[in-house]
């Protein structure tokens, strides 16, 4: 039985009470992504009591990520943690009373049927759009609403598209190249994080006790350094949009070809293999090429040209130290040859 004291504040505030806290209990959230903003969203979430919590992220904790990304620290580095195992790790010390559930891989047309099924809303914690239009089409196929959001600089967005409600994400974002702003080339401070996160957390709370009548409805966008705010305000859907009009879902239905994707703010390609990798393997066969660390989680590798190479389980590979996808390929190739 769960023990509801632990809320008590939270409980105090109206709009929630008792019976609200009851339904947050009895709800289930999907956070894709546990970098900066998937670590703050996942942490309030915690906080706020949500009975079951899945999250997936691909990748792993580096030492650029502490001065973000707050369910980490020096430990993790060391480590070479992925960051979904690092992030469920301090969670569960957070509340231990809720289902954490924590997955070591890639969002993809592949998988996201499973990773959505059972959840009552879907959170955005992700760095690029082609992952974002792949939530949002999958969200709208099945009717669970979808909670946007982006931080990059001291700038934030953030909306929630409910289905058979609201427009969609295409309906304001229609292509996946947004100008090539990441963390990377422009930076960001940590405090526009915390504020997307928030407002993100917060509409979905509104969702899951029933609030309706409080729900914003309006994709806001602000600069928190410049001092700028301004709500587009939701109106008529577009009449052309692939998902929410014309219910193709073109996120979807990308072929398995799509399989290369430079990660936003990492000078980093991930490569997807068809097969999986057995680490202990690929272990012995990468020594002679350079020093190799080896965790349950990865392996590490780094290459006498100056790059690195990640290896996953489930067939993802990191080229580390280089955006250009031919020059990704070619190490690939050489080294893997799969």
């Amino acid at each position: 039985m769960t023990d509801f004291t632990r809320y008590s504040r939270q409980m105090l505030f109206s709009p929630i009470g008792e019976d609200g806290q009851k339904k947050l209990t009895n709800s289930s959230v999907l956070i894709v992504g546990m970098g900066a903003l998937g670590t703050a969203l996942a942490n309030h979430l915690v906080r706020a009591g949500i009975g079951h919590i899945r999250f997936i992220d691909r990748d792993y904790v580096e030492r650029s990520n502490l001065q973000r990304q707050m369910l980490f620290d020096e430990d993790d580095v060391t480590s070479a943690l992925p960051k979904a195992i690092a992030a469920k790790n301090k969670l569960t010390k957070i509340n231990s009373d809720i289902k954490i559930e924590a997955i070591v891989g890639d969002a993809s047309p592949k998988n996201i049927d499973e990773l959505i099924n059972g959840m009552d809303i879907v959170l955005d914690g992700t760095d690029n759009f082609q992952t974002r239009f792949l939530l949002n089409d999958a969200c709208f196929k099945y009717g669970i609403p979808f909670v946007y959001g982006g931080a990059v600089s001291s700038r934030g967005m953030s909306a929630i598209f409910v289905p058979n409600e609201t427009p969609c994400l295409r309906c304001f974002i229609t292509s996946t190249d947004q100008g090539g702003q990441t963390c990377d080339t422009i930076g960001v401070i940590s405090p526009i994080v915390d504020i997307v996160a928030s407002l993100q957390v917060v509409e979905v709370i509104k969702f899951l006790v029933g609030d309706v009548k409080n729900r914003r409805k309006s994709l806001l966008a602000l600069d928190i350094w410049n001092n700028y705010r301004y709500d587009m305000k939701f109106s008529t859907p577009k009449t052309d949009c692939p998902t929410c009009q014309k219910k193709e879902y073109p996120a979807l239905n990308l072929a398995e070809k799509d399989i290369i994707t430079v990660l936003c703010g990492r000078e980093t390609v991930q490569i997807q293999a068809e097969q999986g990798f057995n680490l202990d393997v690929w272990a012995d066969r990468l020594k002679p090429i350079g020093k190799v660390q080896k965790t349950p989680f990865l392996l590490k590798v780094e290459l006498p040209e100056g790059e690195r190479l990640v290896l996953f389980p489930d067939g993802r590979t990191l080229v580390q130290g280089t955006e250009d996808q031919v020059r990704a390929k070619t190490l690939y190739s050489r080294y893997i040859g799969l």
